[in-house]
């Protein structure tokens, strides 16, 4: 995704056994007191890491609703680090030899990353789920995770932030929502809403911004996955004002094998939601 004013992903548990017989590690057991059906939405979501390749379009719009940049570019967890992300097209056109540069180093961090975190032994079941913004984190604490609306079809939790000996950001300012859909134990939308004005480095003021993410099915045999996200901010930097809108959509999903599995290692990453 594109980094300008804001950046949406979520990464998530490592994957679970599928109706399919993958043979992939287990998640860890319930011991920090999660809701149950939101335990359930989180192992389901832990069926999909690293398990689709999709084309993914990405839109920023400024403030006035004009396009400032576009992408449309194929992730394929099952190539080589350097060659899972592949840009189709960059603001219209085909990529020039910078960009899938550019886009062949962004695979090669996250190969990184992700190995580091297997060789410190880094696992959902070790380490502490934690948000991310603007280069502060606090951590996301979701034994305490309470139910703020439901419905016969639907529970909404709102999971709470808590400061800890990392933690650099005002985590009363922000609301984290995930609603689970009571049927199928899949969650159908989490997202995050900033409540008050917060300044950022000093000299950086947020002053609004909301972000939500979408899941969708792809097909009856596994859990939906991640299909859109969208947010809008606005901010301030001394006397400048600015802000605007991200829109990213996910398409033409194929079930595919984690190009870190290919080995028979099973790399565990960390939980987080990243802004």
């Amino acid at each position: 995704m594109h980094r300008r004013f804001l950046l949406f992903c979520l990464v998530l548990l490592p994957a679970l056994p599928s109706a399919r017989g993958e043979e992939l590690p287990p998640l860890p057991s319930n011991d920090i007191g999660v809701p149950p059906l939101l335990y359930d939405a989180l192992a389901k979501l832990a069926q999909n890491f690293d398990r689709w390749a999709f084309t993914e379009t990405l839109q920023v719009m400024d403030d006035k609703g004009r396009k400032k940049h576009e992408a449309i570019v194929r992730f394929d967890p099952s190539k080589p680090y350097a060659e899972q992300f592949h840009p189709l097209s960059i603001n219209g056109k085909p990529p020039t030899e910078r960009q899938l540069k550019e886009y062949r180093k962004r695979g090669e961090k996250r190969g990184d990353k992700l190995l580091k975190e297997e060789a410190e032994g880094k696992t959902p079941a070790s380490e502490v789920p934690r948000f991310n913004i603007n280069g502060g984190s606090a951590s996301i604490d979701l034994g305490r995770a309470t139910v703020v609306a439901e419905d016969e079809h639907t529970v909404t939790y709102e999971v709470p932030l808590k400061n800890d000996d990392r933690a650099t950001i005002p985590v009363e300012r922000f609301q984290l929502l995930g609603r689970v859909n009571r049927s199928t134990h899949a969650f159908e939308n989490v997202s995050l809403r900033l409540k008050a004005a917060i300044r950022m480095k000093l000299i950086v003021k947020i002053k609004s911004g909301e972000a939500s993410v979408d899941f969708g099915p792809v097909d009856a045999t596994h859990a939906p996955v991640v299909k859109s996200v969208t947010g809008e901010a606005a901010a301030s930097v001394l006397f400048l004002k600015f802000g605007g809108t991200v829109d990213v959509k996910r398409g033409d999903f194929k079930r595919v094998k984690p190009y870190g599995e290919r080995f028979g290692v099973k790399i565990g990453p960390l939980k987080a939601l990243d802004f």
